[in-house]
């Protein structure tokens, strides 16, 4: 495997591109907008920089179609909205432009894979990817065998989450995973203790920091995430499970409504000033 094609320029596509490009891959990032790219590519130079891979910015390309940037590609990472149709849609592209031996990864974090790779009429070649934010220094990738997953993919994908300097594990498709089945429960709860007033947002990550060793509090997590992203992932949670625990918290949907959304936007469950 030599080239990576990565399909969506946010947060999630960026950081994978880049982290291929470190790693000694060919890298080709799409994206419909040409902005989202021009962001992606300012966002990739800085981090090599700051990594002491700068030289490594001339392995990174950028394409508008899918058509044009997967063909060749040893492996296609779709990185999209955690929308079932859409990553579908895509799926269907990737496959009718992809060399028949690609390794086809979806990067969902709660989306059944195998009802993704319907898009790719249910090809041995689709796993789940699972990477995690920020891509570049987060070791833990999440394998997930689909239904229709090969065990020659499976060897594959572990085989690529090691070159790319990660830790996999492999995991059955069910709802959330492990890592999302976990993790939004405990940042749902947090969410709600907010909203109850039991305690504030500085104090809750505080009580997972130094009670429980997290290195990051889920709030804190939540806003670096991007909490439209979160409340994506809880709403395909809660409809998946229609488990009452994955509903997504009241506060959450508020938030997101008035544009606060983490990190990004400079407010969320903490303010980021200018």
């Amino acid at each position: 495997m030599t080239r990576v094609c990565v399909i969506g320029g946010g947060t999630m596509g960026r950081g994978i591109a880049g982290v291929a490009a470190a790693s000694g891959y060919e890298a080709v990032l799409v994206d419909v907008d040409q902005a989202a790219l021009d962001r992606a590519r300012d966002a990739i130079a800085l981090r090599l920089e700051r990594d002491g891979a700068a030289e490594r910015l001339g392995a990174v390309t950028f394409s508008l179609t899918i058509e044009d940037a997967v063909p060749g590609a040893d492996v296609v990472v779709e990185a999209v909205p955690e929308i079932l149709e859409l990553k579908q849609q895509t799926f269907a592209r990737i496959a009718a432009a992809a060399s028949p031996t690609a390794l086809l990864a979806t990067n969902t974090s709660t989306m059944s894979v195998t009802r993704i790779a319907e898009g790719a009429n249910g090809s041995p070649r689709v796993i789940g990817m699972h990477f995690f934010n920020p891509v570049h220094r987060m070791p833990l990738v999440e394998l997930v065998a689909g239904e229709q997953t090969s065990d020659a993919t499976v060897d594959d994908a572990l085989a690529l989450a090691r070159a790319l300097g990660k830790e996999p594990i492999v995991v059955r498709d069910v709802p959330g995973f492990v890592t999302s089945r976990l993790g939004l429960l405990l940042g749902n709860e947090a969410m709600r203790i907010v909203e109850e007033g039991i305690a504030s947002a500085e104090d809750v990550d505080k009580a997972m920091k130094l009670g429980y060793r997290h290195p990051m509090g889920p709030l804190e997590l939540a806003d670096l995430v991007g909490l439209d992203a979160r409340l994506n992932n809880v709403r395909s949670m809660y409809e998946q499970s229609r488990l009452e625990q994955y509903r997504p918290p009241a506060i959450l949907e508020r938030l997101v409504a008035e544009g606060k959304l983490g990190r990004k936007s400079g407010s969320g469950f903490y303010d980021y000033g200018e």
